[in-house]
């Protein structure tokens, strides 16, 4: 059969990775996530307080935030400070994002505090929703080793781990992690939100040129999962060789004892520890 995708993947096959960590000295966590050509910077914050709806409940929020940056594409994007409007496709992927991660915390232990995910595409082709979810879980992971180590919570919050990624149908094949050439001419395209616990967390999909039938809607779905199965593998490498193994998850008891610094707690937000830590 001929290779459909001018990149010469299989329809099966992601694009490289890349992922650097803590590309801001400020933030709990923070990566530059890239999946093929595109590339979106993902940091992780917290702040005391919590919405309105939540205060006195004695548990936490998350919220997110995505922007394009102006030339993260060929044609300039105007800045949504600039025009004094948010833009309706940044609102709702903020809120994919959020309402993704959210899924995966446990507010119970995280007391009236909120977290903060900011993603910012500094260049897009293809896939920058996905790339956003599945490099701000990674950025997350990132800060709850940080806020571990530093004592600002005693147990990890993550209940789970996830992943995003896109499948289209094109010239009526399923192929994966699509490209923005692809995208451009794909017959339709899904995005998929899937747990490490392979538990369904959102699918978003349409047929924008011919219907999709159940049959490759099951192919899609085969190579969502396969996708996701796989891109988390490859994250839960990097983020090993960067952080470990235990310290994601790591025993408040056991980092108690092994720090040098019984009496320092630190803030929210602290480079200097970060470096202390890290050094």
């Amino acid at each position: 059969m001929k290779n459909i995708r001018k990149d010469g993947r299989s329809p099966e096959n992601l694009r490289e990775i890349k992922a650097e960590f803590n590309t801001f000295g400020y933030a709990a966590g923070s990566v530059l996530f890239e999946v093929g050509n595109t590339k979106v910077l993902c940091s992780v914050s917290m702040q005391a307080g919590v919405p309105r709806f939540l205060k006195g409940q004695k548990k936490g929020w998350l919220t997110a935030e995505y922007s394009m940056l102006p030339m993260s594409s060929q044609d300039r994007i105007e800045r949504e400070a600039s025009v004094m409007r948010r833009n309706g496709r940044s609102v709702e992927i903020s809120r994919l994002i959020g309402r993704s991660l959210r899924t995966i915390i446990d507010f119970d232990l995280l007391g009236e505090r909120t977290i903060y995910i900011d993603c910012d595409v500094l260049q897009a082709d293809g896939g920058t929703r996905t790339a956003c979810i599945t490099g701000a879980c990674l950025a997350l992971r990132a800060a709850v080793d940080f806020w571990l180590k530093n004592r600002i919570i005693r147990e990890s919050i993550i209940k789970d781990n996830l992943a995003s990624i896109s499948v289209g149908i094109l010239d009526g094949i399923a192929i994966l992690d699509l490209s923005y050439e692809e995208d451009s001419r794909a017959d339709a395209d899904f995005n998929f939100v899937i747990t490490k616990s392979n538990k369904i967390v959102e699918i978003q999909g349409a047929s924008e040129g011919n219907f999709v039938s159940w049959e490759q809607f099951e192919d899609a779905k085969k190579f969502a999962c396969s996708g996701i199965e796989e891109l988390l593998k490859v994250c839960d490498n990097i983020f090993e060789s960067n952080f470990g193994k235990s310290q994601e998850f790591g025993d408040f008891d056991k980092l108690e004892k092994q720090e040098n610094n019984k009496n320092y707690k630190a803030p929210l937000f602290s480079l200097g520890n970060r470096q202390n830590t890290q050094s």
